[in-house]
């Protein structure tokens, strides 16, 4: 009942003032700044904007791999593009993890950070770039628009088995609220985090275990997953209807028992996330709004700072 007292005395604040497209202003994390290449590197945000809109012009589904790759990054060692890091024969990265094996979209940043290094040789970190990326990616949806906080280092250490910490899709809300409060966050932020999944798709091998088995699938959603998954493992399915804009539909199909995930129907069918999922569902704004307070308090995920981490030469490889 908390949760509902709490939406219901925001919704009308944000009825009257937030419009879906709408740029909000929210604090700057500790040791970041609005400002921060102003001086070293003036030209990084037209950079990094430039190439991430010219990369979704030609293909729009890249929106939800820059917003998935930010997310992934950011969970694992903190927000220091240790993603971005290739395998080498002595070690395997993060990027080279069954969780991580769908993420595309390296070569949108390896072209921005080569452009900023003729333009500002080690300056900009690539952590840096992909946060702007996933924002520009939102934006570029149909989502909020929002200022990133810059100045992050990259990381050194990039492990396959640092990658146990991402949620699995077959976790249910308990697991996700635990995991996500071991972050710091809230279970209205989780679920508000949850609706990145308003874009993309995801594989038949993570969703075929409710095809039969879930008593929390809609009759109907559950013809439309088989008919996927009858074309094997590696079969895509759309989350939403709309899988390359950034709406509120997402949670229109958690109220109908079609969500994809077990992680994504379990927003719903538990009662503890439900007044959000359903809040969400009926105020877009209210959704953008707490998505992108939640979305830039991950992108400032245990940062690391000159003695932990460095600004890379180049983003696949440790300097």
């Amino acid at each position: 009942m908390e949760i509902i007292a709490t939406m219901s005395s925001r919704s009308s604040g944000y009825n009257n003032n937030i419009n879906n497209r709408f740029g909000f202003g929210v604090g700057v994390a500790d040791g970041l700044s609005m400002n921060y290449y102003t001086l070293s590197c003036p030209m990084a945000e037209f950079i990094v904007k430039n190439t991430v809109n010219s990369a979704l012009q030609a293909d729009p589904t890249l929106a939800a791999a820059l917003v998935r790759m930010h997310f992934h990054d950011c969970f694992i060692q903190g927000c220091d593009g240790s993603i971005l890091i290739d395998s080498t024969k002595d070690n395997t990265a993060e990027k080279d993890s069954p969780a991580n094996l769908s993420l595309r979209g390296y070569e949108i940043i390896d072209d921005a950070k080569d452009q900023l290094e003729q333009q500002c040789p080690g300056v900009v970190s690539c952590a840096d770039i992909l946060a702007m990326a996933a924002r520009d990616a939102v934006f570029f949806a149909g989502g909020p628009i929002y200022d990133v906080a810059k100045g992050r280092k990259d990381g050194r250490r990039s492990k396959i088995e640092d990658t146990i910490n991402l949620p699995f899709p077959t976790f249910n809300a308990s697991q996700l609220i635990s995991m996500f409060a071991q972050h710091g966050f809230s279970a209205q932020e989780m679920v508000a985090l949850s609706g990145a999944h308003t874009l993309g798709v995801a594989r038949c091998s993570s969703f075929k275990n409710r095809v039969a088995a879930d008593p929390d699938v809609d009759s109907n959603f559950a013809k439309t997953m088989a008919k996927t998954c009858s074309a094997g493992d590696n079969a895509e399915q759309t989350f939403d209807a709309t899988r390359n804009d950034f709406d509120n539909l997402y949670f229109n199909a958690l109220q109908r028992k079609a969500g994809l995930l077990t992680s994504d129907q379990t927003l719903f069918s538990s009662p503890r996330t439900r007044a959000t999922v359903n809040a969400y569902a009926l105020n877009q704004a209210m959704f953008f709004f707490d998505f992108l307070q939640a979305f830039r308090k991950m992108g400032s995920l245990d940062l690391k700072d000159s003695s932990t981490g460095e600004v890379r030469a180049n983003c696949r490889s440790i300097n």
